[in-house]
């Protein structure tokens, strides 16, 4: 009878609430972050963030965005202050889409990412994005009352449809900055009032932890030729005196090294491109389909040739040419491995282009 009396005194405690456990928190009394936005700050960082269009009461009526912003030394300082800043509790578990200021990626990426890897609440599993010519502030506030979380959701899926840039979380930058020392990841920039909330820039390009540079038109579709994904794009085909519209619907790249005497000697990079008729008065016979073909092989190349010129100008292979072609000469790759991005920069890379035009 004695060891049960300890046992029922704990059991009264726990019933009566004196335990001293924390009180679970009502999904009411909480405000759920689902974007997060980091600029360089006075006092170090500056972090914003935002809840996105809530649902109120039992009805579920629209109560606006909840836009916060806070600066500290750290980005768990930051974090800290933002608490303080909302009648609600401030929950960062559900945040799903992060922001990078320009001049923040310029100065270094990896503080803010091992804070993501680290933290309870926050994961890698975040989309990342980079936001060129203002601040991850202006982006995160540039969609008012309805946020931006719609829009980035958007682009997001499209990305994986092949419509819009390639869509990366921080835990697949983080990776391939730690394996092959750069990575690429799309760049947004706000748009005006007559536009879409947030509009696609291309894509930044970090070398070490620092932002390289942007690739943007021919080569960001060139860049997405490097890595094998090629997002959905129509190319007009001048054809006497018609011009036949074409489809681009998908591509493979696959990379190897050439070597003679067990000595590295280039890099030869080849892409097939798949295709399909879009548009069209009178279908193309085949000596037409051919010259199509060609002219498509011309455009694809000429993207290739410029997204490889500007990473090879930054010595940043984000497409991870090097370690995709180590498969092929294993024993070379070894020799060239530890000092890549130079010889990345060094080597001219021979391009094999094949385009076909399926039925």
């Amino acid at each position: 009878m004695r060891r049960t009396l300890p046992l029922l005194a704990a059991l009264a405690l726990l019933l009566t609430g004196c335990s001293g456990l924390p009180r679970p928190r009502e999904m009411g009394d909480m405000a759920l972050l689902r974007t997060m936005g980091v600029d360089l700050g006075e006092e170090g960082l500056s972090v914003t963030v935002s809840t996105g269009p809530r649902a109120k009461g039992l009805q579920g009526e629209g109560e606006s965005a909840l836009v916060l912003s806070a600066q500290g030394e750290s980005l768990s300082d930051a974090a800290l202050t933002l608490q303080s800043l909302s009648d609600s509790y401030v929950f960062f578990g559900y945040v799903d889409q992060l922001l990078l200021g320009e001049e923040l990626a310029g100065a270094g990426v990896t503080q803010v990412l091992d804070y993501f890897a680290r933290d309870v609440e926050l994961g890698l599993g975040a989309q990342l994005w980079v936001v060129r010519d203002a601040s991850a502030q202006q982006a995160v506030e540039a969609g008012g009352d309805q946020g931006v979380e719609g829009r980035l959701s958007t682009l997001r899926l499209d990305g994986e449809m092949g419509i819009a840039a390639l869509a990366r979380t921080a835990g697949e930058v983080y990776t391939d900055l730690l394996e092959q020392g750069s990575a690429y990841l799309p760049a947004l920039r706000p748009g005006t009032e007559e536009q879409a909330v947030l509009l696609e820039a291309g894509y930044a390009v970090l070398k070490g932890d620092t932002l390289a540079g942007f690739l943007d038109g021919d080569g960001a579709r060139g860049l997405e030729l490097l890595v094998g994904k090629p997002s959905s794009d129509i190319i007009p085909v001048e054809l006497e005196g018609e011009t036949v519209y074409v489809r681009i619907t998908g591509g493979d790249t696959t990379c190897r090294l050439e070597t003679e005497g067990g000595q590295v000697t280039g890099l030869t990079v080849a892409c097939r491109v798949t295709a399909q008729l879009a548009e069209y008065r009178t279908q193309p016979n085949r000596n037409q389909l051919q010259t199509v073909e060609e002219e498509l092989t011309r455009v694809e190349t000429a993207r290739l040739t410029r997204a490889l010129t500007q990473l090879r100008a930054w010595g940043a292979d984000c497409a991870g040419l090097g370690v995709r072609s180590a498969l092929s000469a294993p024993e070379a790759w070894r020799q060239v491995k530890g000092n890549w991005s130079e010889w990345f920069a060094s080597l001219a890379p021979n391009l094999e282009v094949q385009v076909d035009i399926q039925d």
